[in-house]
């Protein structure tokens, strides 16, 4: 394994998770709206509706790390990568809620798969003492289509309208795919000992470090699916303006704190995150014109900015390499399991009170989020640790 981080296969599946993720993104500013104004759906029903994609990847995920620590992880990551494209062409003919719920639910099967597999994947090519920073540098290219996949989205739909927008989805997944294939990697032996029981699907290991992820998820998925909705109520020009700026601060904390965890660990890093997360929510919901829209999308895109690859670098540091697709698999079930949740609770809130008041509700999660870390995870995570993390450094340090 070579010692570099940005080798060619690195590249090439970071430049595919990107297109990945800027044709996932590409819906999050429209689609909402496109429910919620052309399907004629209140807001408790559009969370609803996006909550389907969720709970499907939360079906797959599971079956998805057996199958990669099974079976290895290159085919199942390009097949899911293709499928991933083809549903796009679905959203052309989903006309009723009850189709576009179909839709996202299939869509939603091919996400988990794609996701597991090609985290897994980064992983298993990256040199164990750069982990940290390999995983948040390939979380660059999510936050990247997170920034850029709403604006292209908006900017299609204004100029071509959805239809143009679902087919412009379906030729990005197809170039993500083709720089996934293009990848010359030496996979992962498959476990041909391992057996499909419940007990080989999750693991249970990295438990504790994946739901306090969870619990920060939940405040996540209501942030990404409502505040495009509430920058309209607001009376914001280009509420797909908030992802970009959001992207700035992840980037920022992303960079900032690259190889952090790598020499420090993740203590200090989930302090001040989930620190900034609990101001910046409260800040969203009461100062409600341009400047507290945008400033807050900086407060709490640095605030989530390493939230997920430092957990992810955490659970993969405490399993061995025949068992990152299970660990893989539970983290983003926790992942989708949470934001899930806050779909439905701020779609729930939102119709009941407020959004408003829903990104307040939010804050208050973020803070159960940091006592659980303080007083449970990161003891569990130092104690577990070791192990596994000085048998693959020096298994890499032979070869």
């Amino acid at each position: 394994m070579p010692n570099t981080l940005w080798n060619r296969n690195f590249t090439l599946l970071t430049l595919s998770n990107f297109f990945m993720c800027s044709a996932y993104y590409s819906l999050i500013s429209t689609l909402p709206v496109y429910i919620s104004t052309e399907l004629h759906s209140s807001k408790s029903v559009v969370g609803l509706v996006l909550a389907s994609y969720i709970v499907a990847s939360v079906l797959v995920r599971p079956f998805a790390g057996f199958g990669l620590d099974k079976f290895g992880r290159k085919t199942i990551f390009i097949a899911s990568l293709l499928l991933y494209a083809l549903v796009f062409n679905g959203y052309l003919v989903a006309w009723t809620v009850a189709l576009m719920v179909l839709v996202r639910f299939t869509h939603g099967l091919t996400w988990g798969l794609t996701t597991t597999s090609n985290s897994t994947v980064a992983v298993d090519i990256i040199p164990p003492g750069k982990r940290g920073q390999g995983i948040g540098y390939f979380g660059v290219s999510t936050t990247l289509g997170m920034a850029l996949g709403p604006v292209i989205g908006s900017f299609i739909f204004v100029h071509g309208g959805y239809s143009a927008m679902f087919i412009a989805g379906f030729l990005i997944s197809l170039a993500s795919m083709a720089m996934a294939a293009s990848m010359k990697y030496h996979d992962h032996i498959p476990s041909g000992s391992l057996e499909f029981r419940f007990s080989t699907l999750f693991e249970t290991t990295t438990l504790p470090p994946s739901f306090n992820l969870l619990l920060i998820m939940i405040t996540y998925g209501g942030l990404l699916s409502f505040v495009a909705l509430y920058g309209r109520e607001l009376g914001i020009g280009n509420p797909a303006g908030f992802f970009l700026i959001y992207a700035t601060g992840v980037i920022g904390a992303r960079f900032a704190m690259g190889k952090f965890f790598d020499i420090h660990g993740p203590r200090m890093i989930l302090i001040v995150c989930l620190t900034l997360l609990i101001a910046g929510f409260p800040f969203l919901a009461l100062v409600k014109n341009s400047f507290g829209f945008y400033a807050s999308a900086v407060i709490l895109g640095f605030g989530n900015g390493v939230v997920f690859p430092t957990f992810q670098a955490m659970t993969n540091n405490m399993v061995s390499q025949n068992r990152r697709g299970a660990a893989n698999s539970t983290l983003f079930t926790a992942v989708d399991i949470g934001m899930g949740t806050g779909m439905i609770l701020v779609g729930t809130l939102a119709q009941r009170f407020s959004i408003s008041a829903a990104f307040a509700v939010c804050s208050g999660i973020c803070i159960a989020a940091l006592l659980f870390f303080l007083f449970f995870t990161i003891k569990y995570y130092e104690k577990n640790k070791l192990s596994s993390l000085i048998e693959e450094s020096v298994k890499a340090s032979i070869e």
